[in-house]
């Protein structure tokens, strides 16, 4: 799911993204309430037709921002309390209002509250965690519908491995459509990422969409897959592009070869290497900055700030992992993955 945090993916139109062929999108509750505040979104008629996406959107419910502003924030009875960091102001966001403010934005699917503690925490604040978690995710799936939507809830519990079982049997105890692994990609090895993906997402519900939240590079969404994960979001693609660094496939490697580490390659444009490389970007990929545009001329851009050099490389970089999805979706048809 391309990121668009606050109702546009950074330097690409709806437009451009439909070409790719972007199915959904995610956006983020937090900012949105915050800015531009539910009020204009209303009046807009919700996010798919104020930003003008026709696809569906997925919100996350804001509890890793709030979360992240430790000195901010404080937990109340049924919620947390804090200070946002546009206007000042003081917020509570409970189980209920999150769903009400997802409601608003008109999401297709909607995170539960969770809390996300981040890395390392200490074993008494995972378990406060684990917790405050599993008690939000029984109001969220009580609180009424006022429209055709999925919800889905957030296993926690960080990297000990007796708090992931407490909280997986937890969430997956409750009539959630969807089921996250989230509190992982935050900051922890991957020494400790992947033995709690590997054994968790197998285990999530396998006729439910399984969703490993925040991750990844191109090899980390292969090896996720391989565990049972279904669905991704990440800011790599973009924020990588914004800052010079393109992914090519391997020209020596097939669609097989995606079991490996090897199917692609880290291009920093910037490099002074590419300053007379005329060749597409990949001569793997039809995106248009590959059909289009050289090497070359992508380094010149860079060099130069020009803010094309943002919208091309995103264009890429989306493209990119859009058609890694195609063919993990194809390795799993004929039995490969």
């Amino acid at each position: 799911m391309p990121i668009a945090t606050r109702g546009s993916v950074k330097a690409v139109s709806p437009d451009e993204l439909r070409e790719l062929g972007a199915e959904i999108i995610l956006a983020n509750t937090y900012h949105l309430f915050l800015r531009p505040g539910l009020r204009v979104i209303r009046r807009a008629g919700g996010l798919h037709r104020f930003m003008n996406w026709t696809g569906p959107i997925l919100t996350d419910s804001g509890g890793f921002q709030v979360f992240s502003l430790a000195h901010a924030r404080k937990f109340r009875t049924g919620g947390v309390e804090f200070i946002d960091d546009v206007s000042g102001k003081k917020h509570t966001l409970t189980p209920e209002n999150v769903m009400a403010i997802q409601e608003v934005i008109g999401s297709d699917i909607r995170m539960a509250l969770d809390d996300c503690p981040g890395y390392p925490s200490e074993k008494k604040a995972l378990a406060e965690s684990v917790d405050r978690t599993a008690r939000w995710a029984r109001k969220t799936v009580r609180a009424k519908k006022k429209s055709r939507h999925l919800r889905f809830g957030i296993v926690q519990g960080g990297a000990s491995q007796e708090l992931r079982e407490k909280s997986l049997a937890e969430i997956t105890a409750l009539p959630f459509d969807g089921f996250a692994l989230g509190g992982l990609a935050v900051g922890e090895p991957e020494s400790k990422m992947w033995p709690i993906v590997e054994r968790f997402a197998p285990r999530l519900p396998a006729n439910t969409p399984r969703y490993l939240m925040g991750l990844g590079k191109p090899d980390q969404i292969v090896r996720a897959v391989r565990a049972g994960i279904d669905m991704f979001d990440c800011v790599i693609p973009t924020r990588n592009a914004r800052h010079g660094m393109l992914y090519v496939w391997n020209t020596r490697s097939r669609t097989k070869k995606l079991l490996g580490k090897t199917f692609f390659n880290e291009l920093r444009i910037k490099q002074a290497t590419y300053a007379n490389d005329f060749r597409p970007l990949d001569s793997m990929c039809q995106c248009s900055t590959c059909r289009n545009y050289s090497r070359a001329y992508l380094r010149h851009l860079f060099l130069a700030n020009e803010p094309l050099a943002l919208r091309l490389s995103t264009i890429h970089n989306l493209a990119f992992y859009l058609e890694l999805m195609k063919r993990i979706r194809r390795l799993i048809v004929t039995g490969i993955l």
